[in-house]
Parts: C-alpha cells; sequence; structure tokens
C-alpha cells in the first residue's frame, strides 16, 4: 500500500518540453548487471533499470536479473548510476518477482535516487500514440551514456502466437497460449541492453511500459527463421501490480 500511495505522487511534466522530460526521466534510469573485480571487464551491463517509490527500488525485466551469480567468484548484482567515466555503482538484490510478465523489483544501496513519474498516463494508450524509451544499449565499459530513442505504439498485441504444429510447443509457449497477455509493439528499434528501460509519454514523462527485447521477442518471433528487429513493450499497469500486490 505505501508503495502504490507513493507513486501517485510521482512527478509530472505537462509542459511539453521533450527535452525537458528526457533528462527528468534520465535522472531515474540505471544500468543493470553485475560486478566481479577479477573479471575483464569487471562491470558487465545486461539491460536498464528505472527507480521508483522512495528511490531505494528499481524496477526491471526478470530476465535482467535471473542469471545465476558466481557468488564463489565474487560476483554481485549492481546497478550503475551517473553519467559517463564517473558511472558508479551500488548493490542490489531482488525483493519481487513476476516472471510471467517478465518484471523484477531490485532493492539498492546507499542514498535514494530519484524516482520516475509513475502517475496514471492521462488518456488510454492506443496504437499511434507517440512513445519514448531511454536506457543502455551500450554497455558500461566506456561509461554510462543514456541512449534515447521515440517513436510510436504501432500495434497492440497478445504475447503468445499460436504454433503451426506441436513440436514447436514447449512448455512456456503453452502457457501462454493458454492465457496470453497484451503487449506494446513499438515503431522504434531497440538492443538487448535496453531491456528493462521505461517506455514514457514525451509531453509528461508519465510511464506507458517496460521495454523488452529479448523476452517477449522470443516468444512472438519464434515461427520466423529470420527474427526481425521489432521491439516490444510490457504495459505499465504490471508494473504497479509488481509494485503493491494483493
Amino acid at each position: 500500500m505505501v508503495l502504490l500511495l507513493a507513486m501517485q505522487a510521482g512527478f509530472c511534466l505537462g509542459d511539453g518540453d521533450f527535452e525537458a522530460v528526457v533528462a527528468r526521466v534520465t535522472e531515474s534510469v540505471v544500468g543493470v548487471g553485475s560486478y566481479q573485480r577479477t573479471r575483464t571487464p569487471a562491470p558487465l551491463l545486461v539491460g536498464t533499470g528505472f527507480v521508483v517509490d522512495d528511490g531505494y527500488h528499481v524496477v526491471t525485466n526478470h530476465h535482467v536479473v535471473s542469471q545465476t551469480l558466481a557468488d564463489d567468484a565474487g560476483e554481485e548484482l549492481m546497478i550503475f548510476v551517473g553519467r559517463g567515466a564517473q558511472a558508479q555503482r551500488r548493490q542490489a538484490r531482488v525483493i519481487r518477482r513476476d516472471t510471467e510478465h517478465d518484471l523484477a523489483l531490485l532493492r539498492i544501496s546507499g542514498t535514494p535516487l530519484p524516482a520516475l513519474n509513475l502517475g496514471r498516463a492521462g488518456r488510454e494508450v492506443r496504437e499511434g500514440r507517440e512513445i519514448a524509451f531511454t536506457g543502455y544499449p551500450l554497455g558500461v565499459v566506456l561509461g554510462l551514456y543514456p541512449v534515447t530513442h521515440r517513436g510510436y505504439i504501432s500495434s497492440i498485441t497478445p504475447v503468445a502466437i499460436p504454433a503451426v504444429n506441436s513440436r514447436q510447443l514447449d512448455a512456456a509457449s503453452i502457457r501462454r497460449l493458454r492465457d496470453p497477455f497484451l503487449v506494446y509493439q513499438l515503431d522504434a528499434t531497440a538492443y538487448p541492453g535496453n531491456s528493462g528501460s521505461p517506455l514514457y509519454d514525451p509531453e509528461t514523462g508519465a510511464l506507458l511500459g517496460v521495454v523488452n527485447k529479448v523476452f517477449i521477442q522470443a516468444s512472438k518471433e519464434a515461427l520466423l527463421e529470420r527474427p526481425s528487429g521489432i521491439t516490444y513493450a510490457i504495459p505499465a499497469r504490471y508494473v504497479r501490480a509488481l509494485l503493491a500486490p494483493e
């Protein structure tokens, strides 16, 4: 309940200044990965996340944090904050998972960070709506440099597609066929490091969804011999459910 009340009071820009919106959103965007001192390079960025609630919580894709860490070799789950070569790392731990919608909630160490506006996006999200997303598709070896893309929602479509025959059905495909949920297909190109990036309204900065470059694309394009560069996003309502479970 505390998380839900806090997100209703999120910051909102309404002046239509896209530069100001990007600047505000970028303050809440972090890199997500791991750090292992004996590895070269020591930092490894897997995806992107964004700060929510009280500044100590981060939302990202579950597949970004689902890999097994080499604890015996000193590998730790980390988020990366800051900009350029001055980027810093913070320890993180997973405190809540929604594997069905490929989301995870992290708790981070250190001082609180600026939280993203999780207020209601206003009008209904429909095909043709303009969107933007900001993330870190290029890694952290040379520093942390945010990348922003702009486009629109080209389709609202089920995450599961029928298989041609039973040999193409695995357990995960069967579950999705039984209970598919709708995702946003975007007319904008994202990259694997963008997984977990916030999808937001370019006029207000309000959260619309979470970019998913790997999990959903694999589900939607399992039958294609040559997978496309189509990008998908998970609707924001599943983020709200993650933050305020029943």
